[in-house]
């Protein structure tokens, strides 16, 4: 099983098992990091723009892995393995019910075929390297924390536990209380009595 930096377990055997589009990619399919961030890695966009700055992987038997700029974070709104859904207060910095976890952390900067020190990430790898690429899904506190103490895998038929439920019942509670309406004559007489 994949391990973070510090030796806890991730929670799956292949990031890219799990892993979606490259954040980099725009809706037509084009390379968005060689567009707006060619002077990172002039050789890379040199050529994304002679191949009309199409994605990498739109080549034929290239996959995610192959890209040296993939990387896929998560929107955080729900627990991939149980399903918790997020329920954030405004105003409120109380920690949240759904956190990023990371599958693979990207690399420094410039790693990749080109011109960077850690080769492809299928390179890195081979060699016993962590992955160059940041791949991450959101996992509710309670999921993260299992996964990290290395009894539980990210795809495991999961449901939220008691304690997460009633968290987010509890936010749910608070935020129907702020949305609720009363009228002035209404709040007048709470604050006069």
């Amino acid at each position: 099983m994949e391990e973070t930096p510090d030796g806890t377990p991730v929670g799956v055997e292949d990031p890219y098992e799990h892993a979606g589009a490259c954040d980099h990619l725009t809706g037509d399919g084009r390379c968005r990091f060689a567009l707006d961030r060619a002077g990172d890695d002039p050789g890379f966009a040199a050529d994304r723009r002679a191949d009309g700055y199409d994605c990498v992987v739109a080549g034929e038997g290239v996959e995610w892995r192959d890209c040296p700029h993939y990387r896929d974070t998560t929107d955080g709104k729900e627990c991939r393995r149980c399903g918790l859904p997020e329920t954030r207060m405004a105003h409120d910095s109380s920690r949240p019910l759904v956190e990023e976890h990371h599958l693979s952390y990207g690399g420094s900067g410039g790693t990749g075929r080109r011109g960077g020190a850690g080769g492809t990430a299928a390179n890195a790898n081979d060699e016993g390297d962590r992955p160059s690429h940041e791949i991450t899904v959101a996992l509710c506190r309670w999921c993260h924390a299992k996964v990290h103490g290395g009894f539980a895998r990210v795809d495991d038929d999961a449901s939220p536990v008691p304690e997460a439920i009633a968290e987010r019942e509890s936010r749910r509670g608070r935020e129907m209380d702020e949305m609720g309406f009363s009228t002035a004559s209404e709040r007048s007489s709470e604050s006069d009595g």
